[in-house]
């Protein structure tokens, strides 16, 4: 009777254990449909996608606890049903930008020129961090929009509309793009004031542009190491700026005193 089931297969793990997978055809797309520990769950599973890719009146947010299919194929299916294209990452394509539902309650928002990257590279969550697994690393997304790990939310960079989930780009505003460098409001305008970690932060100085602290932090580490201190720090690259006009603003930056003082110390 198991072999009769339409959509059931069965299969067995590496010890021997018996399993039955679910899959359907659509479109002349296979699409599987997961993996159950009954016939009778896998034979459910393959009567809901058949539902769910029928029934228009079915939505995203008709998903609940008591499906049988999984949230992530949930997705896959309704985005395949109305936008005829079927992704194995749970993306949903709405006009000019697309989600990509890792729960009800996490649904991320990208623009559409990120639909390739990431309808091949699957987000995992870990609290409010999300990752993406890249040349077999886990890589964090905000690197992807300029967001550096160290960075907070509120100093070097912010999300316009409020909403921390939404990653299309006019929505990320970076105030702070360079290592060690940030930008403070002052009574005489904005400053950009550059620091380093030796043993603890170093202030290097306080300067008109970003570009200057982002040079000063460069000009730091490189005075530091030519003393014997070689410490993984990450220097700043300018494509903005011509060799020259960079080799200029590094012979004329005023370094703090402090890191001096610490160089012969």
């Amino acid at each position: 009777m198991e072999q009769n089931l339409p959509g059931v297969f069965t299969a067995r793990k590496k010890d021997g254990t018996l399993y039955y997978r679910a899959s359907i055809t659509h479109k002349k797309k296979h699409i599987s449909l997961g993996s159950y520990k009954t016939p009778f769950m896998a034979y459910a599973a393959y009567l809901e996608g058949i539902s769910l890719l029928a029934d228009n009146t079915l939505a995203l947010e008709d998903f609940s606890k008591h499906r049988v299919l999984s949230f992530e194929k949930w997705v896959c299916l309704v985005n395949f049903r109305d936008n005829h294209i079927y992704f194995a990452t749970p993306i949903y394509v709405r006009k000019n930008y697309f989600e990509y539902l890792l729960s009800p309650e996490y649904i991320l928002k990208f623009d559409i020129d990120d639909l390739f990257f990431y309808s091949s590279h699957k987000i995992m969550r870990r609290g409010r961090h999300f990752f993406v697994a890249d040349y077999g690393m886990q890589t964090n997304i905000m690197n992807r929009y300029g967001i550096k790990n160290y960075a907070v939310k509120g100093r070097d960079y912010r999300f316009v509309n409020g909403d921390d989930l939404d990653f299309r780009y006019e929505n990320i505003e970076i105030y702070n793009h360079y290592h060690g460098v940030i930008r403070k409001e002052t009574k005489k305008g904005t400053r950009y004031v550059a620091k380093i970690h030796i043993n603890g932060n170093y202030t290097i100085g306080s300067y008109e542009t970003d570009i200057e602290a982002a040079i000063a932090y460069n000009k730091a580490i490189g005075l530091l190491k030519k003393a014997g201190i070689n410490k993984n720090f990450s220097p700043n690259y300018l494509e903005k700026i011509s060799p020259s006009v960079y080799a200029d603003i590094y012979e004329k930056l005023h370094i703090s005193p402090k890191i001096t003082a610490y160089l012969r110390e």
